[in-house]
């Protein structure tokens, strides 16, 4: 029998609970404490904690001291538990959310030019109730997550979308901390144990004004509750390292999820993965918080069992793309058996209602106590059309109008935590991040290292000769060309990165900007390693020019053409977010400057239209290159070649203008600024790209949506 809420039928209950945050001002704890708004005491010691230095206990995290001393790392008692400050004057109950939708239809462009396009969704009505969970099932590919991301405002450009969505009687933009959405792929960060995962995330969607030490308490009980706690010491793991169990992946992913208790709650798939036992008990928690707090919860579920089956409030049964009952639990077993298609006696419902409509294996028939032998296509088309005579589909109809007359109070945002302390704990999860990702920084160091050894010994100590001119021409050429060229190891990282990053952005959990100064900040001690340590090892052994100040630009150089790879790989992951696809491409189009970066070819030499101007002046090889000839030849003097011109010398700047054809009207440093600029245009680039695909995507809908009403 299907589980029963203790909520009145229609009436918006506000959370008995008490709520997360206040809406409004500061804790007395937090103003006490300092809480995460002492970001400015130390910024670079907040981001690497190593650096700061021990005084007593003032290393240890204090109870409050926010995202500077969190580590990610500090346990909690079990027992403990936290109490949240709840005043009158300040604290507004979060509204009920009443959704309902009628009449929705999607389709998609067909695959060739000029046929019709393909319907996933045809007429679907519905709603869902507060405090209640509603239940989203068919077979595979009956269109369950379609109607899931219709719902929740998330479906891709080119699908067309038509119907009437309304959130408490309005449409209405669902904003951040009132809805949330548990996707199918458990997209998480494999280097983070769960308690790390949990925890930043915690401090990236709870707000400046809760303390941090409730905020870890929080989730900890968020993690206790999702039956993680014998795991949360355990890497989540990916595609290098064995880490936590598939089931485990995707109670996290509702874990992080739930840690702002949403009002209105998407999950796609929650039980996949899970055993009998595991989803029976995530499942039931997730319906006693709906109850407890009001929650609105919409799952897309493909085979529960009887028990978790028991569970749900609501039942929206599709059948490629067709409704085929909407109603309570209880209903739609009624509603079987008036259409000939009786459940058998100790038969789990939700199994018997899928092998009726599953028309995969048509070969199998149903038995019908008015037809003795139905394919699954006529089952189908039965159970339509009794539905949308039945007394079932007028009682939806009439309990829509009595919702959307109900009105409701409007959506507000929830607080959140701030720009720089989101900057903060992202810099220090990303920089976590890539310090336990062999692949991102530890393989390319040792191959860096390996190069670096490799360059120095084959070109030792070249000295000043007439050889020796081109012999530091090819040096620099190659450490420009290869260390540089190498910098694409790190997109595979890179595209797990960009995974998470929209994952997190979809849910409203911070922006671009955040994401992509907090991956320059943590990525460039790296960086800077990985140029300075092979950078000496191979400027020393091969005796380029003596003197601070040109190792210096030497690596400072070699660092910034890193910096500049990567960022213009994060562009392409962007636009191609399969890793080898976008390895191919980021090759490519390395090779192509390579081509023009004046070493190959001659500046003078090249092919005026396209390969000059502008690819010449568009690689950032140009002006590495010549940077490099400027730090390595001003000052020297070779002798000449012996059989042109005897007992004569060469000026290093008549080099870099005759033989170089190196631009000498400004200095080296100007070059290191130009790669400078180029690096940050490239981030400023990704950036738009999203920014513009985040504004699009929904007109593009809207448009299409105007033109198919």
């Amino acid at each position: 029998m299907a589980a029963t809420s203790p909520l009145p039928r229609w009436a918006p209950t506000p959370s008995p609970s008490r709520p997360l945050w206040r809406w409004g001002g500061t804790t007395p704890d937090a103003r006490a404490e300092g809480g995460v708004t002492g970001w400015s005491s130390s910024l670079f010691a907040a981001v690497f904690p190593w650096t700061r230095r021990r005084v007593d206990d003032r290393w240890a995290p204090s109870p409050g001291g926010g995202v500077g001393t969190f580590d990610g790392v500090e346990v909690l008692p079990a027992a403990q538990e936290v109490s949240f400050p709840r005043a009158a004057a300040d604290v507004v109950d979060d509204p009920a959310v009443f959704l309902t939708w009628e009449d929705v239809c999607v389709t998609v462009p067909g695959r060739t030019r000029g046929s019709p396009p393909a319907r996933i969704l045809d007429g679907i009505t519905g709603h869902a109730r507060a405090g209640e969970v509603l239940a989203i099932m068919g077979p595979s590919g009956c269109g369950k997550t379609t109607l899931l991301d219709t719902l929740a405002g998330r479906l891709r450009p080119e699908m067309n979308q038509t119907g009437v969505i309304l959130i408490n009687g309005r449409q209405e933009k669902l904003a951040f901390g009132t809805s949330a959405y548990v996707t199918q792929d458990n997209v998480l960060m494999s280097t983070l144990s769960v308690r790390e995962a949990v925890y930043y995330s915690a401090h990236l969607q709870l707000p400046d004004t809760m303390p941090a030490s409730e905020k870890r308490a929080h989730a900890e009980r968020v993690i206790r509750e999702m039956g993680l706690s014998d795991a949360m010491e355990t890497r989540i793991g990916g595609r290098i390292t064995k880490g936590i169990s598939g089931g485990q992946r995707k109670r996290m992913s509702i874990c992080i999820e739930m840690l702002t208790r949403p009002r209105l709650l998407f999950l796609d798939e929650p039980t996949s993965g899970l055993d009998s036992a595991a989803s029976y008990h995530v499942m039931s928690h997730i319906t006693r918080v709906a109850a407890r707090e009001g929650m609105t919860v919409v799952a897309a579920v493909h085979q529960p069992s009887g028990d978790v089956f028991e569970l749900f409030h609501g039942l929206c049964l599709l059948a490629y793309g067709r409704m085929v009952f909407f109603g309570t639990v209880s209903n739609a077993t009624e509603f079987f058996t008036q259409s000939g298609f009786p459940c058998p006696h100790l038969r789990n419902p939700s199994d018997h209602f899928l092998r009726t409509i599953n028309k995969d294996f048509d070969e199998g028939t149903m038995e019908s106590s008015k037809a003795n032998r139905k394919t699954a296509v006529e089952a189908t088309e039965i159970l339509t059309n009794a539905y949308q005579s039945s007394t079932y589909s007028e009682k939806t109809s009439n309990e829509i109008v009595e919702m959307k007359g109900m009105g409701g109070a409007p959506f507000r945002r929830k607080e959140q935590a701030g720009f720089l302390t989101k900057l903060l704990v992202l810099t220090r999860r990303s920089f976590l991040n890539m310090h336990r990702d062999i692949g991102y920084y530890w393989m390319r160091l040792a191959v860096y290292l390996g190069i670096g050894i490799c360059l120095g010994t084959i070109f030792y100590q070249v000295g000043y000769s007439y050889n020796s001119i081109q012999s530091r021409c090819e040096v620099i050429m190659y450490t420009t060309a290869l260390l540089t060229f190498m910098a694409i190891g790190g997109f595979p990282s890179f595209v797990e990165d960009i995974k998470v990053f929209r994952r997190e952005r979809l849910s409203g959990h911070y922006g671009v900007a955040e994401f992509v100064i907090s991956n320059t900040l943590s990525a460039t001690p790296y960086l800077a390693v990985i140029a300075v340590i092979p950078g000496a090892m191979l400027y020393y052994l091969t005796g380029l020019t003596r003197g601070a100040e040109h190792f210096a630009y030497f690596v400072t150089t070699l660092c910034m053409c890193t910096l500049l790879v990567e960022s213009m790989m994060m562009i392409i992951a962007v636009i191609v977010p399969d890793f080898l696809m976008g390895i191919i491409v980021g090759a490519g189009l390395q090779g192509v400057m390579m081509l023009n970066g004046g070493f190959f070819r001659l500046p003078n030499e090249l092919p005026k239209p396209v390969w000059k101007y502008p690819c010449y002046y568009i690689s950032f090889h140009k002006y590495a290159v010549q940077g490099f000839y400027k730090n390595e030849f001003i000052g020297l003097s070779f002798p000449s070649d012996q059989l042109i011109e005897a007992n004569s010398t060469i000026s290093g700047l008549k080099v870099l203008e005759e033989r170089l054809q190196v631009e000498m009207g400004y200095s080296k440093w100007v070059n290191l600024a130009i790669l400078f600029g180029m690096m940050v245009t490239y981030r400023i680039i990704f950036f738009v790209i999203v920014k513009i695909a985040e504004e699009l995507r929904p007109k593009l809908r809207g448009m299409r949506f105007r033109r198919l009403r």
